[in-house]
């Protein structure tokens, strides 16, 4: 597994890289957005721990363009930051990371939760799990989604790891109603920091890319005071 470590603060990067490396990581560091997004584009690292407050472009900026990104590999993204305020941290996930972590943290804090993000992808015991409705195709084995529309062949949807994740939790259980607290314990578990509501923003986003109207959406349904629920029966 390769990590990349943008920290532009050289003791803190030099504590980030020993730690990781001798847990059997492969780390690449730089101290800076724009190297990092290039160094992102270079070697498709598996995990970004990725600093809030960095020269030239901070590290929501960077989570951004990373996240938006077409036919990229879709990293994991732990966000540090000195800041401890809950809108910070409601910003943070908002902005596509996957999990968040205030200075000062210990090494052994920082390489459990870097494990609880790569097992996310390995929850299911590592059997090939497809779920199929009629106009979706979800590989949660290879991490792909697809959508059919009227064309012969499928699309293949191109998601962040949350959006992924989201939507696999949906089309597991088609029909289910899910409410806040239990998306949030499916997509963050115990990391979670922040205000519930950060998971309407994943669900519009997510609307966004697989209904044809988000504004009318045919799959991703809201149910009044409750949350959210998946069908696909046409």
């Amino acid at each position: 597994m390769e990590i990349l470590i943008v920290e532009d603060e050289p003791e803190i990067a030099e504590l980030l890289q020993r730690t990781l490396s001798r847990e059997g990581f492969t780390c690449t560091v730089c101290g800076d957005g724009y190297r990092a997004l290039q160094i992102f584009s270079d070697r498709k690292p598996d995990v970004i721990v990725l600093d809030w407050m960095l020269p030239g472009l901070d590290g929501l900026e960077v989570c951004a363009r990373i996240r938006q990104k077409p036919g990229q590999k879709d990293p994991y993204i732990l966000m540090l930051t000195a800041k401890g305020e809950e809108i910070d941290r409601i910003i943070g996930l908002s902005t596509g990371a996957d999990d968040y972590l205030v200075k000062p943290f210990s090494p052994q804090e920082l390489v459990a939760r870097i494990r609880a993000l790569l097992r996310r992808s390995l929850r299911h015991g590592g059997q090939s799990l497809v779920y199929k409705t009629t106009h979706f195709i979800v590989d949660v084995d290879q991490r792909t989604a697809q959508r059919q529309t009227s064309q012969e062949l499928p699309e293949l949807l191109d998601l962040t790891t949350l959006e992924f994740n989201l939507l696999a939790t949906f089309i597991s259980q088609p029909g289910r109603v899910w409410n806040r607290t239990q998306l949030i314990d499916k997509l963050w578990g115990d990391n979670f920091f922040g205000d519930e509501r950060v998971v309407d923003t994943h669900v519009a986003r997510l609307r966004k890319k697989i209904e044809l109207d988000a504004s009318n959406p045919t799959f991703v349904k809201t149910v009044i005071s409750v949350g959210y629920k998946f069908e696909d029966t046409n």
